[in-house]
């Protein structure tokens, strides 16, 4: 059994059969894996339990390119500055009450901007998971966040692998070489330690190089 399958079980046995929805917080620093991994479970938990789960992804939340520009915020992107974390708030508040469908925004990497309402939460998926970097952000206000999770879940990765995959990263969206350098090492990387040294410890830490 892979680790991801272990990981939706040990999900699965902490939710139980009560009918109040149970959240999982799945944090960790950019390019630690925890997309693949949040995909992962979600399709594990889906072939177990079809129609019970389903996925809250934080980048959804990236405030629109024209207010990054207005607000001379750009060149960070991805920084905690740079999501609307209120509006997460107020929409897992109402995921959290229950009883109609919740609308929310995803992230679409080829386009650079966030859709809105591109994902239905039903009142039928019992659990949610939540994906992003900064869910466990011992910082205001990300800090209020963690009165919403039940589990959480640290995406680990070490320092050579995350630089390693945060440069691919942009050269597989074009960048030359020494621009994917810079990216990555010049707001990418610290992004990471931060997420790595700030963040409330979580209920499990999951480290995607050993999966």
């Amino acid at each position: 059994m892979s680790k991801a399958a272990a990981l939706a079980e040990q999900i699965l046995a902490r939710a139980g059969d009560a009918q109040q929805r149970f959240f999982v917080a799945i944090a960790g620093p950019p390019g630690s894996g925890k997309s693949t991994l949040s995909e992962a479970l979600l399709r594990t938990l889906e072939a177990t339990s079809p129609g019970r789960a389903a996925l809250v992804p934080m980048d959804g939340y990236h405030y629109d390119n024209a207010v990054l520009e207005e607000r001379g915020l750009m060149a960070r992107k991805g920084a905690p500055e740079t999501f609307n974390v209120d509006g997460l708030l107020a929409d897992l508040a109402r995921i959290v009450r229950g009883g109609k469908p919740v609308a929310v925004p995803v992230f679409d990497r080829g386009l650079d901007l966030s859709r809105a309402s591109a994902r239905i939460i039903a009142p039928e998926h019992r659990i949610v998971l939540v994906e992003g970097n900064y869910l466990l952000l011992d910082v205001d206000p990300w800090r209020a966040l963690s009165s919403v999770f039940d589990m959480s879940v640290m995406v680990e990765a070490n320092d050579e692998e995350l630089r390693r995959r945060l440069v691919q990263r942009w050269l597989d969206h074009g960048l030359e070489p020494e621009l994917a350098r810079l990216r990555a090492e010049g707001n990418d990387l610290p992004n990471a330690r931060m997420v790595l040294e700030r963040s409330q410890a979580p209920d499990i830490r999951f480290d995607t190089e050993c999966d």
